[in-house]
């Protein structure tokens, strides 16, 4: 907006389903998801990948479990695992954090963690709305686990080790950490895209935008080409 005096970027954070329903419905110009598109989405839709973030397992701060293995977090998260003495930690029952249905983030948790073809999430979970509101529930409770992204994570929580490896910019550039997913801007394939809109991918995708994204945690793109020709 600074480069466009006179010019008002609406951004609405609505949830991945819903931003990517926005372009669909031709409400908006770009959708943002924290998930990848399906299969049906990609038919009118294109993904323009604008950076990556690892999903972070964060317990409170006092819990003394430092590793899961990915095993572990599925069975926790299914119900299976309800007590915290069942993996190294004190007996304490868990209080499992989970987000709303339709969230991106649940959907890159599901695909990630608990696998195509594996157990459902567990209902005896805390839905919350937000990663933001994930967090403040396990600030709160120190037998509460949770998932979030790595980009706010702060000293209130804790991430935990999966199979060994914390989350960080450092692990997931070098392939070890395996919870990651991207972060997207979705726009109508094969529309006319307005050129407003375009300068405004192709800010995030510069390096400018890229530093922003890195300042708060996130993992630059992989690629930095819009898919169109100025």
């Amino acid at each position: 907006m600074r480069a466009h005096p006179g010019v008002h970027v609406n951004i609405q954070g609505i949830g991945s389903t819903a931003g990517i329903q926005a372009v669909q419905t031709g409400a908006a110009d770009i959708g943002m998801s924290s998930r990848d598109l399906l299969q049906e989405e990609e038919r009118t839709l294109e993904p323009i990948v604008m950076a990556l973030d690892a999903l972070a397992i964060i317990v409170h701060p006092s819990n003394t479990v430092r590793n899961l293995t990915l095993e572990q977090i599925r069975r926790i998260f299914a119900g299976e695992i309800r007590d915290w003495s069942e993996v190294g930690g004190p007996a304490a029952p868990i209080t499992l954090v989970n987000r709303e249905a339709g969230s991106g983030t649940r959907g890159a948790f599901e695909e990630l963690v608990m696998g195509k073809n594996g157990p459902p999430l567990s209902y005896r979970s805390i839905r919350q709305g937000s990663n933001g509101a994930v967090r403040a529930v396990v600030e709160g409770d120190p037998r509460a686990i949770g998932y979030i992204s790595l980009g706010i994570v702060n000293s209130r929580v804790r991430t935990i080790a999966v199979d060994g490896v914390l989350p960080t910019a450092e692990s997931v550039e070098a392939g070890r950490y395996r919870l990651v997913r991207p972060f997207l801007m979705v726009v109508a394939r094969g529309g006319e895209l307005p050129k407003l809109s375009r300068d405004y991918i192709a800010y995030v995708l510069g390096d400018e935008g890229q530093r922003s994204l890195a300042s708060i945690g996130l993992i630059p793109a992989p690629r930095k080409e819009t898919p169109w020709k100025d």
